[in-house]
């Protein structure tokens, strides 16, 4: 058998022989069948991953818009557009499924996300998580882990979705999703509603929390030790993990959007997904990125995580009580990433259009 040490494999391959799951961060199917043989088992699609895909194949995706826009003569680019994001997202699904039935379920996933333009709007992401579970069996469904999406995400999960929360960022925020995820698993335990393998997991956009702080840092006028600010991300995800870990809660915790090798190295060995962008996998195989030992119980050095503990934004993000799930939405980073997922979407929009109504 594999082990950690065995160095006739890549990093990636090396983790996949530990607990810690790599999932691509792409639902482009080209991508997707080489992260597979890296070992992935998993996939996720968004609205910006929509958008680039459609984007980079329109060889494929033209003409079926134009076709989808002859079946369907009385839809809106919008509609058209999503049409699309759920054949792309069938098609990864399909990908996926040995991994599903090798893993109960557990992987095999391949992750939609709901239209961020419903993003306060709790009673329709229900109802739009329900209808993307329906799409194939290993459909799980990304909800923002604000207040009115964390309502939502208990909601449809217990009402038989698999969950994976976005728009998030920090460790009270993944707090306040995996326990609304175990109330939901109770709730389906005490109406002896079956708890069957969902593979629900909690994501951490370490990367994007490290934008923010810079960011932050820069308008206050704060300067910090060059590197440090690079660790935001890692220490909150360490963090939330092993207060997972000791609140007993059953989701896994997952890392993503990528800034560095750290959102991978330093977490092999947990029991975890780990979903970078496919770019990034293949940078991390090619530079042979160490992988050995189980890292993700390594704390982060001491005075990293004493200068980051002085930023007053940082313990809002760390602190398991530093923001209440009202002040999820207001929180800098979650601001920004919501634009850029609305963005998307218009940019969608604006592509169907094209394909539709071009110009004379």
């Amino acid at each position: 058998m594999s082990t950690l040490t065995d160095r006739t494999r890549g990093p990636l391959e090396r983790a996949a022989v530990t607990a810690t799951s790599l999932w691509n961060d792409s639902a482009d199917p080209d991508e997707l069948r080489r992260s597979i043989s890296f070992g992935a088992v998993g996939a996720t699609c968004n609205p910006v991953i929509a958008y680039t895909v459609i984007k980079r194949h329109p060889d494929v995706w033209v003409p079926r818009i134009r076709d989808l826009a002859v079946e369907h003569p009385t839809w809106g680019e919008s509609q058209l557009g999503w049409a699309a994001v759920k054949e792309l997202s069938i098609e990864a699904a399909s990908l996926l499924e040995p991994a599903f039935e090798a893993s109960g379920g557990r992987d095999g996933r391949l992750s939609i996300q709901t239209d961020p333009r419903l993003h306060r709007d709790t009673t329709a992401l229900v109802e739009q998580a329900v209808e993307f579970s329906q799409l194939a069996d290993n459909i799980i469904v990304k909800l923002p882990a604000t207040a009115p999406g964390i309502a939502a995400m208990e909601e449809a999960a217990y009402l038989g979705v698999s969950i994976n929360a976005t728009l998030s960022f920090t460790v009270p925020q993944a707090l306040a999703v995996g326990a609304a995820l175990e109330r939901a698993l109770e709730r389906r335990a005490a109406q002896g509603l079956p708890n069957w393998e969902f593979g629900h997991v909690v994501t951490i956009m370490g990367g994007r929390l490290d934008d923010w702080l810079k960011r932050w840092t820069a308008n206050e006028g704060i300067l910090t030790t060059p590197g440090v600010l690079d660790w935001a991300g890692v220490a909150a995800f360490k963090r939330a993990y092993s207060m997972f870990i000791e609140r007993g809660y059953r989701s896994r915790m997952l890392s993503a959007a990528f800034r560095s090798h750290l959102q991978f190295s330093e977490f092999v060995g947990g029991d975890l997904v780990i979903s970078p962008p496919f770019e990034w996998q293949e940078r991390i195989n090619a530079n042979g990125i160490v992988v050995d030992g189980h890292r993700i119980d390594t704390p982060v050095p001491d005075p990293i995580l004493e200068e980051l503990s002085g930023l007053s934004e940082f313990r809002r993000a760390y602190d398991a009580d530093g923001m209440s799930p009202d002040e999820f939405e207001r929180f800098g980073a979650s601001r920004n990433t919501l634009r850029q997922f609305l963005d998307a979407d218009a940019q969608l929009d604006a592509l169907v259009r094209d394909v539709v109504v071009p110009a004379a």
